[in-house]
């Protein structure tokens, strides 16, 4: 477990499944991934996290607030396979509408960056949003993170089309 000044950040438990499906539910949410997935579509990624840190040591943290409240997630993926960048880490976050505005994705992407940095020791970190996602790119900016545009990729998306990924790198600690 991870603690911050408001936030705690914590390996998943299956009582998280149903906040997690609501999460991923919630089309505001899930807007910058075209919209929001079903049930199904939640526990694929539920247990993708556990697989995670079971393989790797590290994963999306479940986020909440001091009082046990359950906000989202926030952490590094290790992503093996076919990709355009090919094998990396990944730091992304989600956290539910009422949690916007308020600094916790900058509180917990810091904690989770530094956890992977000095516990793991990861030569390095990237983070990729669409375009037009504008709060993602304000917490990648917050982070100190550097762009590196010659990375950029497309993708399919989950809902079909095509999705944009623009990439930064995180500054190790």
């Amino acid at each position: 477990m991870i603690e911050t000044a408001r936030l705690r950040l914590r390996w998943w438990r299956d009582a998280d499944r149903d906040a997690h499906a609501a999460l991923c539910a919630d089309p505001e949410v899930m807007a910058d991934l075209g919209g929001p997935r079903d049930r199904a579509g939640s526990e694929r990624r539920f247990d993708s996290y556990l697989a995670a840190l079971e393989a790797f040591g590290f994963a999306r943290w479940s986020v909440e607030d001091q009082s046990g409240n359950f906000l989202g997630y926030v952490g590094v993926m290790p992503r093996r396979g076919e990709h355009p960048l090919g094998d990396h880490d990944e730091i992304g976050w989600r956290l539910n509408r009422h949690a916007w505005g308020h600094g916790y994705a900058l509180e917990a992407a810091g904690a989770a960056l530094d956890d992977v940095y000095r516990r793991i020791g990861l030569p390095e970190v990237i983070a990729y949003t669409a375009p037009d996602n504008y709060r993602s790119q304000a917490v990648i900016r917050r982070l100190g993170m550097r762009r590196d545009a010659v990375r950029d990729f497309t993708v399919p998306s989950d809902t079909g089309g095509q999705w944009r990924g623009l990439v930064w790198v995180a500054p190790p600690p």
